[in-house]
């Protein structure tokens, strides 16, 4: 039977968690599980899930670590066995529940495509962009299989989903898929929009050669010297 967990991660999100909650709402879905991590808000945002107790299924509210500590504690809650992770100011779209229809093998993560500034973003991404760029972590439905190995690294604080993507990139008990819908439309003015896991970057050079091989990391390496290169030059 396929039942699909939606985690939210919250913190001040009364201004659009409503939205986001009645985008859910509105879809004709099969057996869902909406979980809300909430990380002990002050604006209302906790009346709010108390108010949409026909979609939230499971809730808490308390001090947390950062958005993948609390990712990390809505995993534990989910009971699907398929999982989505959709940000409080996204909102889901009519074909997230065409996709839901492609999810048939547990070993599989799949990933369509989000809106972002009002255009599709990204499409199928070639393994180098998936190393370079990463696949939207809205447009992702993981199999539940993946979290009874995997947590997100707490380290990265902005990259994990990225982070975790990578190790899934070289791990051959599952595969990554592409099927084109847009499934949601991604807020782009969130944290990993608007600012760099610096740890990340410092790290993802050493990351790229040792998930995804030889060939892409001295793809990317020879690329990001050129750029600097072309910096320096610049500034000259």
């Amino acid at each position: 039977m396929k039942k699909i967990s939606i985690i939210i991660v919250t913190y001040n999100a009364a201004n659009y968690l409503q939205t986001c909650l009645s985008s859910i709402e509105n879809l004709v879905l099969p057996d869902i599980d909406v979980i809300i991590v909430d990380g002990a808000s002050t604006d209302g945002t906790v009346d709010i899930i108390r108010n949409n107790t026909q979609v939230v299924k499971k809730w808490i509210s308390e001090p947390d670590k950062g958005i993948y500590d609390a990712m990390n504690k809505g995993l534990k809650l989910t009971s699907g066995n398929w999982v989505y992770f959709l940000g409080a100011d996204d909102t889901l779209l009519p074909e997230f529940s065409k996709m839901l229809m492609e999810l048939v093998d547990s070993d599989t993560i799949y990933y369509g495509s989000v809106l972002a500034r009002g255009g599709k973003y990204l499409g199928l991404l070639t393994p180098y962009a998936q190393a370079k760029i990463g696949i939207c972590h809205q447009a992702m439905i993981y199999p539940k299989a993946v979290f009874e190995e995997y947590q997100f690294d707490l380290k990265y604080r902005i990259s994990a989903d990225h982070h975790l993507n990578m190790k899934l990139w070289s791990d051959k008990k599952f595969k990554i898929k592409f099927v084109d819908y847009i499934i949601a439309n991604f807020n782009h003015s969130g944290i990993s929009s608007t600012q760099k896991d610096w740890l990340f970057e410092k790290d993802k050079q050493a990351l790229i050669f040792r998930y995804f091989g030889i060939k892409i990391g001295f793809r990317f390496l020879f690329r990001e010297l050129k750029a600097t290169i072309s910096k320096k030059k610049y500034k000259a």
